[in-house]
């Protein structure tokens, strides 16, 4: 009984911490948390591609050599009737964002965060939306239904290009030529300090006959992980759907590819997203409008998701327009919270979210009164413990008794060493003379394993820790510790944790008891330091603990050190 108590509780330590995650992350569609596949960079290809979009569900796209009306349903991806030196790029800035949009359609096809650095360069800003030759990420919008203005439209632009002292609302508007009797107006409305984008579509009938067109939105970018992702944990990029019948609805690249995306394709409400690791963009259509939504792939690497919503019929000489929003920013729960119903669900805390969300509420309250989240973490990290403390006595108990009788069970295997089941028997015996539970220090622990986990996600997507220093030599808690102080000091304490517990009498299990914590300290050499910070301060807590019980219970802690002989 010793030997499966201590096979159990290592595998809830260890193994639970790599394997059930990883294992997790692949049952779910998604790549292995630890050491994912690193995907093919699209390098050349991407740029050329970049004008292109996707359709949903239904007739194949418009051949790109002709500008022929698209069937109802589809998206057009016809080369540009503008020459390309017409082209031009508009630079518009706010506090916390800089946007540049394409008169090729008025499409967004670039964006910088003033407030966010880069993780290689931090006196760079962040680029979410981007159109080069390496990257491609772009927002686009047009119409379909006829021969109508798309995202390939030449369009003419007015309106201020920065937001001034004093001001608050900066609005730029894109025209089109009237193609067919029907010209597309975008009037793109930023406001101080908030990273959704207002964004109004008005359709003109100049022509002498009715029409009925429809609208698209689409997120088009490429399948590449993002730059400076991990390579020893893995988050989720690609598209997702939200609708109040399906809620959140991640689709992995690799489905769309194989067209096994499940989605809802036809709603009156919720949104479409392209999300990375701390980032996302999403169109925002209100609710009560119906909407048909998608995920296509598109030549070259390239991927969209989008919905499509009808205009209704416009009549010669008259106009109708519809409005949404366009968010390009952070994962900032309480700002997601406030702008859409479920946009909050971009910050991504998997199947632990009822219990992720709560514990980031407390530490966002801690971080309001101490201002800094290396040592927000640790408070957190110490008000669980108080949370669990009789939990973990009656475990650290356990273990106590165990390591106080373990004497008398290395005597007796020793001595029986030539009769297994007479040796099983006598320990059995000792076990119920002692009145110890041998399985009383593993079911306390794993009562605790999902909040630690759902910690574990919070404190891996939150956005507010990138650039976060907390002291000294710790600049960024979203990065790895640059000298590696962190990780040594983590791998030391879980060392001494190992060796304050009774060794086991079986040799093999006492050489598993020290390779497992050494072999699952080396990930967190490349973890972020927030996460190992909030390792080590569950280590000394717990080695503190463990050190009070035995003491109280007259087992004087000793250190039981490894025997690989």
């Amino acid at each position: 009984m010793n030997d499966i108590r201590r096979t159990i509780l290592w595998v809830i330590f260890g193994f639970s911490m790599v394997l059930l995650w990883d294992q997790w992350q692949v049952h779910n569609g998604h790549k292995a948390t630890f050491f994912p596949k690193v995907e093919t960079q699209a390098k050349a290809a991407a740029a050329p591609a970049a004008s292109a979009a996707a359709a949903p569900a239904g007739p194949s796209a418009v051949p790109s050599a002709s500008v022929t009306p698209a069937a109802p349903g589809q998206v057009p991806v016809s080369a540009s009737t503008t020459p390309a030196a017409a082209r031009e790029r508009v630079d518009v800035a706010t506090d916390v964002l800089k946007l540049s949009f394409d008169t090729e359609g008025g499409s967004l096809v670039h964006s910088e965060f003033t407030r966010h650095a880069d993780m290689a360069d931090a006196k760079k800003p962040f680029v979410l939306f981007d159109e080069s030759r390496d990257r491609v990420y772009v927002a686009q919008t047009g119409l379909i239904g006829g021969n109508f203005p798309s995202h390939k439209a030449a369009m003419h632009v007015s309106g201020d290009r920065a937001l001034k002292d004093g001001q608050n609302t900066l609005t730029v508007r894109f025209e089109s030529d009237a193609i067919n009797g029907v010209k597309l107006v975008k009037t793109y409305t930023l406001q101080r300090g908030s990273y959704a984008v207002g964004v109004k579509h008005e359709v003109v009938n100049t022509s002498a006959a009715a029409v009925s067109p429809q609208l698209y939105m689409q997120l088009v970018r490429d399948g590449n992980k993002p730059a400076g992702e991990s390579s020893f944990y893995s988050t989720f990029t690609g598209p997702a759907v939200y609708t109040e019948a399906k809620k959140y609805n991640k689709v992995e690249f690799s489905d769309i590819e194989k067209n096994k995306a499940e989605i809802d394709k036809t709603s009156t409400s919720g949104y479409v997203a392209m999300v990375q690791h701390y980032f996302a963009s999403a169109w925002l259509l209100g609710d009560g409008i119906a909407r048909e939504n998608f995920v296509r792939k598109v030549d070259n690497n390239l991927y969209a998701v989008g919905m499509i919503t009808p205009m209704g019929e416009v009549a010669p000489g008259q106009s109708t327009a519809i409005e949404n929003k366009l968010f390009v920013g952070p994962q900032e729960e309480k700002m997601l919270e406030a702008l859409a119903p479920g946009l909050d669900l971009l910050k991504d805390y998997g199947w632990l979210a009822m219990l992720a969300k709560p514990l980031f509420w407390l530490l966002d309250k801690l971080f309001g009164f101490i201002q800094n989240w290396g040592w927000s973490i640790m408070a957190l990290v110490l008000l669980l413990k108080i949370a669990f403390y009789w939990l973990n006595a009656k475990a650290y108990s356990s273990m106590a008794k165990m390591k106080a009788i373990n004497p008398k069970i290395m005597e007796m295997r020793e001595r029986l060493k030539a009769d297994p089941q007479k040796m099983q028997q006598e320990m059995m015996k000792i076990y119920r003379d002692e009145k110890v539970n041998p399985m009383g220090g593993c079911f306390p622990i794993m009562i605790q394993i999902p909040v630690f986990i759902a910690l574990y996600w919070v404190l891996l997507s939150t956005v507010e820790m990138r650039n976060a220093p907390w002291t000294a030599w710790i600049h960024d808690l979203s990065a790895p510790d640059p000298y590696f102080i962190l990780p040594l000091v983590m791998t030391l304490t879980t060392l001494l944790q190992t060796a304050l517990n009774p060794a086991p009498p079986d040799p093999m299990q006492a050489k598993m008891m020290w390779i497992m914590p050494l072999m699952f300290s080396v990930m967190f050499f490349f973890f972020p330091s927030g996460l190992v910070l909030y390792w080590i301060t569950n280590n000394v807590l717990s080695i503190a603990q463990q050190w009070i019980i035995n003491t109280r219970m007259g087992v004087p802690p000793q250190f039981n050190l490894p025997k690989f002989k």
